[in-house]
């Protein structure tokens, strides 16, 4: 898999993690990075903040899951001239809906990553969440967001 292609891979992979109500799973793709949430204000570092974060702050319903579809948009991705670190730049969508909940996007915006690489590939280095939309994030969220 060639440079782009893992980064990108990383990238789709969370949104399904997510959507599957995996913290674990995101917990393990950020064991050597970080993640800097806009209600934190201060990031969450390795595999067990960051799951102990998403499971503190995120709903999941009966399913396992929080009902959710995240769509990753608008991906730029920047290898550094060394090979060994890169950036993206993406937008998110966020997608939800119930019985009594019609199908909505409830918050959008983009993330800022960083990655490195080693002899076993490219992984998160750190992540900076920024949402720009914020809909409604009652049946999605735990904690209210700033603003």
């Amino acid at each position: 898999m060639d440079d782009y292609r893992g980064i990108e891979d990383l990238l789709y992979r969370y949104a399904e993690l997510i959507d599957a109500g995996d913290f674990a799973g995101i917990g393990r793709l950020f064991a050597r990075g970080q993640i800097t949430a806009p209600a934190a204000g201060q990031p969450f570092h390795g595999a067990s903040e960051v799951q102990r974060m998403y499971e503190t702050n995120t709903r999941r319903y009966a399913c396992g899951t929080p009902c959710t579809q995240h769509v990753m948009s608008n991906i730029r991705i920047a290898i550094d001239a060394d090979c060994c670190g890169a950036s993206a730049w993406l937008g998110f969508t966020v997608f939800q809906a119930f019985n009594d909940f019609p199908l909505q996007a409830i918050i959008a915006g983009r993330y800022e990553d960083r990655f490195a690489r080693d002899e076993d590939g490219w992984y998160f280095s750190e992540r900076r969440m920024r949402p720009t939309l914020i809909g409604d994030l009652s049946r999605h969220l735990l904690i209210a967001l700033p603003g």
